[in-house]
């Protein structure tokens, strides 16, 4: 599992520019299991991507499709955890 903490590069008008085609980026990756939780950060300097990868290169790979990093305009920071615990809801995402 991993957190991928994005932050802003540019200001927040041309981030705005590349925010639709971001956000169809995301939908894609949650259409294939990847993703599971994203959100704006507060105050508003990037963002958080919970991603359930198979592995960290299969996730930096991903990532280099987003339409934000070809723009130039975000940077991303990667941690990669175990869950060894989680709300029943995500139960199916624990190590063993």
């Amino acid at each position: 599992m991993f957190i991928v903490a994005l932050t802003y590069t540019a200001p927040l008008a041309r981030i705005d520019g590349y925010l639709a085609a971001h956000r169809a980026f995301l939908a894609e990756q949650y259409a294939r299991g990847l993703f599971l939780m994203s959100g704006r950060k507060e105050p508003r300097d990037g963002g958080i991507i919970i991603a359930h990868a198979a592995s960290r290169a299969e996730l930096d790979a991903v990532l280099r499709d987003d339409p934000f990093h070809h723009a130039g305009v975000a940077s991303y920071e990667i941690t990669e955890f175990v869950p060894t615990m989680t709300a029943e809801a995500l139960a199916a995402f624990r190590a063993g």
